[in-house]
């Protein structure tokens, strides 16, 4: 794969446990800057997700599947930077909602950087109205009873309450 591929490939990597509007919107900006962009989802047991890894590929399937040409939904249990050199990838995609992100996603970039200092680190922000929003609290907010239908596709909508029964 020569340098110029690398670059136009792209990675957004996360747990996507369970992938929200927000995911979406960040996908749909990737996907205009690059030739080609890979969701990679990770298994993450640490983080002790709803959904199965199989689950949340099969989501962001339905989601976002057909949606964009350039894409590929792919599962992932390595580190990342092994991911993308394995993939072909030059860049990382990461999301930035607001200020409080930035120490982590700095403390990442500059780790990933000392492993692999060939692959960028590119932070894209989503509209205004999915910037509050995080796997995190779609969960919190569904397990307690309330409506996420505004912040993620039906789908999970409906994967969400059937994981709570």
């Amino acid at each position: 794969m020569t340098q110029s591929e690398r670059k136009n490939t792209a990675i957004y990597a996360g747990t996507f446990d369970p992938i929200t509007n927000g995911h979406t919107d960040l996908l749909r900006r990737a996907c205009e800057l690059f030739d080609h962009v890979i969701l990679a989802i990770a298994s993450n047991s640490k983080k002790n997700p709803r959904f199965t890894l199989e689950e949340r590929i099969q989501l962001a399937q339905e989601v976002c599947g057909d949606k964009f040409d350039n894409l590929t939904i792919k599962g992932f249990n390595t580190l990342l930077t092994d991911f993308a050199d394995e993939e072909g990838a030059g860049v990382l995609i990461r999301g930035l909602r607001a200020v409080s992100d930035f120490e982590y996603e700095f403390q990442l970039a500059s780790m990933n950087r000392n492993l692999r200092p060939e692959i960028e680190s590119v932070y894209l922000m989503p509209e205004e109205k999915y910037a509050f929003i995080s796997s995190s609290l779609v969960k919190e907010v569904a397990s307690l009873g309330g409506d996420v239908s505004s912040f993620v596709h039906p789908a999970v909508m409906n994967a969400l309450q059937n994981s709570l029964k």
